[in-house]
């Protein structure tokens, strides 16, 4: 399961990486956009997005395709 995570960089876009990987696998204008394709990686791989605020706090966190079915408790 590959974690996409969505954060500002330096110069103001907004970058998808990879949990884990060295390099950013995307850039965007904007977080939406960064959101986006971090949200069609994860679910492709069945991951989770987490979306970092300007201050690089984590802001969200979304699961795609790890969740157990039914829910536990």
């Amino acid at each position: 399961m590959a974690h996409q995570h969505v954060v500002q960089r330096d110069d103001g876009t907004w970058a998808v990486r990879g949990e884990g990987n060295g390099r950013d696998t995307s850039r965007h204008d904007t977080q939406n956009q960064a959101q986006e394709r971090a949200k069609e990686i994860a679910i492709n791989q069945r991951g989770d997005v987490i979306t970092h605020g300007r201050d690089g706090k984590i802001r969200a966190r979304d699961s795609y395709g790890n969740d157990p079915f039914p829910p536990r408790g």
